[in-house]
């Protein structure tokens, strides 16, 4: 059986987006150019699917609008659906508790989720997020403070931090 997803873009001011929601519920957001990483991913959670491009399903848009204006708080309840490993989903649900305007380290995370050894597997699955911005994994930094691995691009990490308030 076929699963009917429904996708939009948005060209917004951190560069164009894709998203993706299954029944309503937000399964996929990425930057435009990233779309193989993130169609690769969708494909794995939803190996057989339909997309249906509809403009600002669910009003997502709104949303994404006062994030970006500054309600850094906007994502905090919006449903998800994370479809990955056991460990993915540990790691993607940490991240989700990680409040805007913080930050902590691959290793605080990692010993976060009882897993103080596995910074490189945590960093893997922080890779792999099927849900940019929403799942904060740009919140996550070098353990000596630097910005790094952020599929968006460092560029977008360090502006995403500097407009919830974690950067100076």
């Amino acid at each position: 059986m076929t699963k009917q997803l429904i996708i939009d873009y948005y060209d917004c001011k951190i560069g164009p987006l894709i998203m993706v929601f299954d029944e309503g519920v937000l399964c996929a957001l990425d930057f435009m150019d990233h779309k193989a990483r993130c169609f690769r991913i969708l494909t794995k959670s939803y190996p057989n699917h339909r997309l249906d491009q509809q403009q600002d399903p669910f009003a997502f848009r709104t949303i994404l609008n006062r994030y970006l204006t500054g309600e850094v708080s906007a994502f905090e309840n919006i449903p998800v659906i994370l479809k990955g490993t056991e460990f993915q989903q540990q790691v993607w649900q940490a991240l989700h508790q990680i409040p805007a305007g913080h930050t902590v380290s691959y290793g605080d995370l990692a010993r976060l989720i009882g897993r103080p050894k596995a910074v490189r597997a945590l960093g893997h699955a922080n890779s792999m997020n099927p849900i940019a911005l929403v799942i904060p994994c740009h919140r996550v930094i070098g353990k000596d403070g630097t910005l790094t691995g952020y599929a968006g691009g460092l560029e977008r990490k360090e502006w995403l931090l500097r407009h919830e308030g974690a950067l100076g």
